[in-house]
């Protein structure tokens, strides 16, 4: 009877607090001081990995004191698939042991279960040959029984607080990416949230995009394989299966293809599709530098999360959308002042930070009054229309063509300089001489000016001041030709 009483306060005490940690070194702390156990572990049942893996130890040799089996794997495992005690008096004779210190010769392993499930194992090892007899067993069998239950009850302890912790987070979550309209702020900011509020390695968004699939924000501690605005392929693995609109958990990628890797370092990975109105956005992907990181359990709390951020990410898109409608013009399609205004300060900054140069280019139809008068403003409507599809499609991406009023386009060339630019310029001016325009009898020419950055200025005004004088050169000259500012504010023209 004393021995029960000290196995119930020793009971009392497991089952006196709900965190997981303090629970374990509560039933080390008891192996050792009430059964004189100097070599014990509590080893925890992973289900879906179906893995024993130790969680608290004391006594097992460094390099054996965080190792994992297989659920069946070892003395420990053959507990677990008894659902009963399993005792070896001397671990040389038994072939199932698994060594954990080299002192051990007897080993007693007990299943600790809730109910009819098996949630772990407590290991109890000795010195000592036969070290445990049957009495011993029969406490310590009784004492897993309360341990299992302080294990259980921090378990779903410690489950609860992680689910308050994730609605927190996805609360956060949700109030911040409504507060956000710009898609770059946005993507940034949530990847920032998720990987700080879920405790991974690292988080990246791809979106959809013209067929592919493109890396436009992460964020954690792992190397990229993928620069940003880096494309992957939609038809290869894992992300066939992930826009087909399955969520996906990949436990091990040490045998990954290096084309869907995209970090050096990621060991395991969670893809969840973003589907916005029955729209495919693109994927949420969360990294660990860990195998095995990523569980079912997690998949939901997540999917929540995913399901916010592709929300939000329409919204951006609508906003966005929005934006570039104020920013076009009516008439041409191309974008409009207020557009080129916007640019050309961003523009000006970037030759300034990366010393690539940039060049304003100012082009006026020339004599366009006489030809709205001859043949009608429907026709002249349409030969800006021409005029701002033939600069499109024979400037770069990189390249702004903004209509700047009435018949005056101006055009940002990035990264060049005065003598390329000069070289565009012309090349324009001869495809819109060259060029046959529906209804209209006679050649339609422009008069173009050219000032390049830092040459002919550093400011928005001085450019543009400097490129209207060459365009005003270039009219005072005949008309139909180009002309290049020079410092002195004369302009140096060719035809």
């Amino acid at each position: 009877m004393p021995k029960i009483a000290v196995l119930y306060d020793a009971g009392q005490a497991v089952l006196s607090t709900f965190d997981l940690d303090e629970v374990l070194q509560r039933i080390l702390g008891i192996a050792r001081d009430f059964f004189h156990l100097h070599n014990v572990a509590v080893l925890l049942l992973d289900r879906e990995a179906q893995q024993l893996c130790v969680r608290s130890q004391i006594g097992w040799d460094p390099g054996h004191d965080r190792i994992c089996l297989g659920a069946h794997e070892g003395i420990s495992g053959a507990s677990v698939a008894k659902k009963q005690p399993v005792y070896v008096p001397d671990v040389s004779r038994d072939s199932r042991y698994v060594c954990a210190a080299q002192s051990t010769r007897s080993e007693l392993a007990i299943p600790l279960m809730v109910r009819d499930e098996v949630v772990g194992v407590l290991d109890c090892q000795s010195d000592q040959l036969d070290y445990f007899d049957n009495e011993t067993i029969d406490l310590l069998t009784l004492f897993s029984t309360q341990a299992s239950i302080a294990i259980q009850n921090a378990r779903l302890y410690s489950l609860e607080q992680e689910r308050a912790r994730q609605l927190e987070a996805i609360n956060a979550i949700a109030q911040q990416s409504t507060a956000v309209t710009d898609l770059e702020d946005l993507l940034a900011r949530t990847c920032s949230t998720i990987q700080r509020t879920f405790a991974v390695s690292h988080v990246s968004l791809l979106l959809r995009e013209e067929g592919e699939l493109v890396l436009r924000a992460h964020a954690g501690s792992l190397t990229p394989c993928v620069p940003a605005g880096g494309r992957l392929a939609t038809d290869a693995e894992p992300w066939s299966r992930v826009l087909a609109g399955e969520s996906l958990i990949e436990k091990d990628l040490s045998s990954a293809q290096a084309s869907s890797r995209l970090f050096v370092e990621a060991a395991s990975r969670m893809s969840i599709p973003l589907i916005a109105f029955g729209q495919m956005l693109g994927v949420l992907t969360l990294h660990s530098a860990h195998k095995n990181s990523f569980h079912d359990s997690d998949l939901k709390p997540l999917e929540a999360v995913a399901d916010i951020c592709a929300n939000s990410i329409q919204n951006a898109h609508y906003v966005e959308r929005i934006r570039q409608l104020s920013y076009l013009d009516g008439l041409t399609g191309i974008f409009n002042r207020r557009f080129f205004e916007l640019r050309i300060l961003e523009e000006i900054e970037r030759a300034r930070r990366t010393e690539t140069g940039m060049a304003v280019v100012m082009v006026d139809i020339d004599q366009f009054k006489r030809l709205n008068d001859e043949f009608g403003h429907l026709l002249g409507d349409e030969v800006l229309r021409q005029v701002s599809s033939l600069f499109h499609l024979n400037l770069r991406k990189i390249d702004v063509v903004c209509r700047y009023g009435g018949e005056e386009f101006g055009i940002l060339l990035t990264q060049t300089h005065a003598e390329h630019a000069l070289g565009v310029a012309e090349k324009l001016r001869k495809l819109v001489e060259e060029w046959e325009f529906p209804g209209v009898p006679q050649t339609v020419t422009i008069s173009v000016g050219v000032a390049a950055f830092p040459e002919h200025g550093t400011t928005r005004d001085q450019l543009v001041r400097a490129a209207d004088n060459a365009l005003y050169a270039a009219k005072q000259l005949g008309r139909n030709r180009v002309c290049l500012n020079t410092r002195s504010q004369a302009a140096s023209c060719g035809r």
